[in-house]
């Protein structure tokens, strides 16, 4: 049925008179209005990162049915731009999340129902492998099933250009009006072509650990390092092992309680590795085993967290010191590498250290809108371009990628990368911790935070959207006296799209920025403050959360 003209209640009663059994069942049991309201005044919507939502029966729910929608919408769009290529096909992974491989199957019935062939793993795959494997199959592209670091609760369904990238909006754009244009779920053909599917197995994810072995700087041989991994009952788990063996790190301990795929993820309150909580059964086994750093992936293997050792204890790097210690780490093993084209990639919302470290190496700085997307768009823009040569990219949400073997953020390679960096200032004799105060002794003191703040169901979209529209009206010198620039991204700036981002500069060389996430009910607030020392930054920051958070009601 089409549900542009119904209403939430008729949406409902019509899913009770078609769909199957389960999910009638599931339907029938709710008796709370403002749930069915939830559930069912709108279709999930479909944006540039593709579906993500609470699973759950409904029209604003991930369950098999808005996967069906999605993948006939995918698969018109398809036909309509490679009508002659569509037995080129597509890659579909997913990740340990419940229902996951339930609706990457789905996928794959409704796509092989339309003629599209499709090639599928067999177990679970970190997101940097169907990226590689897109490319490596030349593909027309990729679907992905996982919501990231999101709670148990969500789960979602990415979409892979033909590139690897995820698509950036004028594709995604053209998508959706494809997929807005599936109506009747019920009428959907998901009758799966057997002739048509082609199960992947571990030899396409030792061929990736191979390509990605060409980014490690000791090639099996580093310094010792005893390292503690988590894959936080994620996708990283059997990848992570083979390039760290791979590397030459023998001492190796994986935190057991995390080791196998979960969708409940039991361990956490959330398969987050920025949050102290996710990485907490880590750090207690290196203060016990005597590590040197702990590691961990999410659930889908994009992102990468790490601990390292400080004295007795362990202390969090965060997504932005990470970017710059890498960058250090890579600039400075590489020089020989550099060229007046080497180029540093980072999002707007990223802390500037690493951008400072790259240009002291007199290595290239651009910026791209939030969302590794973008980044994975300019490396494919610079193929056979003489004047860019990618050597990193990262963003401040744990996000990295060396190399050009993928398209997106990468933890899989990050992983060796990160150990070989420990493993080789260990051998000056030096902590992360203490490169990190040299490199802030050096380039001058940031603090970096990102704060998001959560607000669920119909009621909290109509407040993030209000809470921008209130920032765009205000002179925000009224609010943070410091502020002589504002950039609205809404009218487009730099030759960049156009994206619903606030970034205010200010006095001092520092910034902060305002953006509603494009994944999750959250509006989030991005902090890049200068100051003489930890102390004077860290003032700063709270008295600009302060007067934040007092006008905005948060």
């Amino acid at each position: 049925m089409g549900y542009k003209n119904m209403g939430y209640k008729e949406t409902y009663k019509d899913w009770l008179s078609w769909a199957d059994d389960e999910t009638k069942k599931e339907l029938s049991a709710l008796h709370d209005e403002k749930e069915i309201e939830d559930r069912f005044y709108r279709d999930l919507e479909f944006g540039t990162a593709g579906l993500r939502g609470i699973m759950g029966a409904g029209t604003n729910r991930m369950n098999r049915y808005t996967v069906a929608r999605a993948t006939k919408g995918l698969s018109e769009y398809l036909k309509a731009l490679y009508p002659g290529e569509l037995s080129r096909g597509l890659v579909i992974a997913y990740d340990s999340r419940n229902h996951s491989r339930e609706f990457a199957v789905e996928a794959a019935a409704v796509l092989t129902a339309s003629g599209i062939p499709v090639k599928i793993f067999k177990e679970l795959e970190p997101i940097p492998v169907l990226s590689f494997s897109v490319r490596h199959f030349h593909a027309l592209g990729g679907i992905v099933i996982t919501a990231s670091h999101n709670p148990p609760e969500y789960n979602g369904y990415k979409v892979y250009g033909e590139d690897g990238g995820q698509l950036v909006p004028k594709k995604a754009d053209v998508l959706t009006e494809y997929v807005e244009k599936v109506k009747d779920l019920s009428a959907i053909d998901h009758r799966t072509r057997e002739d048509l599917i082609t199960w992947l197995g571990e030899d396409v994810v030792d061929l990736f650990i191979d390509t990605i072995f060409k980014e490690s700087r000791y090639h099996g041989n580093p310094p010792p390092l005893k390292v503690v991994y988590t894959p936080l009952h994620g996708s990283g788990r059997v990848p992570v092992e083979k390039i760290l063996e791979k590397a030459g790190f023998r001492d190796l301990l994986i935190v057991k309680e995390q080791e196998m795929p979960d969708g409940d993820f039991p361990t956490v309150s959330s398969p987050n590795p920025e949050n102290e909580d996710a990485l907490s059964l880590g750090i207690r086994l290196g203060k016990e085993t005597g590590a040197d750093i702990v590691i961990g992936t999410d659930p889908d293997s994009d992102r990468i967290g790490a601990a390292v050792r400080k004295g007795s204890q362990f202390t969090l790097i965060s997504g932005n010191q990470m970017g710059a210690l890498l960058t250090y780490f890579l600039l400075s093993t590489g020089k020989d590498r550099l060229t007046s084209a080497s180029t540093l990639v980072k999002t707007v919302v990223t802390g500037e250290l690493a951008a400072d470290i790259a240009e002291s190496f007199h290595v290239q700085v651009v910026e791209t809108l939030t969302g590794f997307k973008y980044i994975g768009e300019k490396i494919t823009e610079w193929e056979g371009n003489p004047a860019h040569d990618f050597v990193f990219g990262f963003e401040e949400s744990y996000g990295y990628l060396a190399g050009t073997h993928a398209r997106d953020k990468d933890a899989v390679v990050t992983a060796m990368l990160i150990c070989e960096m420990a493993a080789y200032f260990k051998s000056l004799g030096k902590t992360l911790s203490d490169v990190l105060a040299e490199l802030y002794e050096t380039y001058g003191y940031y603090y970096d935070k990102s704060l998001s703040y959560t607000l669920k169901g119909l009621e909290g979209g109509r407040r993030i959207a209000a809470i921008m529209e209130e920032a765009r009206s205000l002179d925000m010198k009224s609010v943070i006296p410091e502020t002589v620039e504002t950039l609205d991204f809404e009218k487009g700036i730099g030759g960049l799209p156009r994206e619903n981002v606030l970034k205010y500069r200010l006095a001092g060389g520092g910034w902060f920025a305002i953006r509603p996430s494009g994944t999750e009910p959250k509006i989030k607030f991005y902090y890049s403050l200068r100051g003489r020392n930890e102390e004077e930054a860290l003032r700063l920051f709270g008295a600009y959360r302060s007067c934040l958070e007092k006008q905005f009601g948060l």
